[in-house]
């Protein structure tokens, strides 16, 4: 693969390209849809990314290897960090009296395993492991593993298990994942991490879904605080945009507050 990168004035107004499928003003009003697989706007670093694909390559790696290239490693991602380094080490050692009730519940009712871990798609494209309280049945994941979207959301009711609805209306089942955000696999506010055989699919569908990987992926975000888990991939994606483009400790502190997964 073979990539040209022109960067712009930083202070420019975003441009209207041709690789977003939706996408987001720097006010973060919703613009126009657009197709197409020329160039593509990143963050506030408004930079012009002109690609021109050779090879075997997956369109995940291509994918990867571009949200790698991007040159937008800005200074609030260090601060996000430092937040989520601090927020999650509380959290940790808030939630630790609940963590041994919830194991023993979950292996009384539904026996083991009592922790669900997947792989999912992270920052750059790098694969890592999720972990999370089990609120499934045993083997739920090989029989849910094709579905997607809202077809997902529906078959997956079937598989909850009593102490998992309670975990889930709780959202106790997410609290493993703080050890995901302190590994720097995940931040607290982000897009929500996908399994891998679902990117390269999105990938192809939604052209600027790849720039997903240019930050890491979070517990919660604007998509899951504004619609939740009803919301089309399409109308997901113009969400984590908005989040990419605008993200900020300000935000952060915003989306937090109105939590949810």
């Amino acid at each position: 693969m073979r990539s040209t990168v022109i960067s712009q004035d930083t202070s420019a107004a975003p441009r209207m390209t041709t690789a977003m499928l939706t996408g987001l003003s720097r006010s973060g009003e919703r613009s126009a849809g657009w197709s197409g697989a020329g160039a593509t706007v990143i963050g506030n670093n408004y930079t012009l990314v002109g690609v021109t694909m050779q090879g075997g390559e997956s369109l995940a790696e291509r994918y990867s290897r571009l949200a790698r290239e991007t040159p937008d490693r800005r200074r609030v991602d260090l601060e996000l960090r430092g937040l989520d380094v601090l927020l999650a080490t509380f959290f940790v050692v808030v939630s630790l009296p609940l963590t041994i009730p919830i194991a023993l519940a979950i292996v009384l009712t539904s026996g083991r395993p009592i922790f669900y871990r997947g792989e999912r798609v992270g920052r750059g494209g790098r694969v890592f492991t999720m972990t999370k309280f089990r609120t499934l049945r045993p083997g739920a994941e090989s029989r849910l593993g094709h579905h997607l979207g809202l077809e997902l959301v529906e078959q997956t009711e079937a598989e909850v298990t009593r102490v998992g609805r309670w975990l889930r209306a709780t959202q106790l089942d997410e609290v493993p994942q703080f050890w995901n955000v302190l590994k720097g696999d995940m931040s607290l506010v982000g897009p929500r991490p996908i399994r891998p055989r679902f990117f390269e699919e999105l990938a192809a569908e939604l052209p600027a879904y790849w720039q997903r990987l240019v930050v890491r992926p979070g517990l919660t975000g604007f998509a899951q605080v504004r619609r939740g888990y009803e919301t089309s991939m399409v109308e997901k994606l113009a969400h984590d945009l908005e989040w990419i483009a605008d993200r900020s400790v300000r935000v952060s502190f915003h989306l937090l507050g109105r939590w949810r997964v």
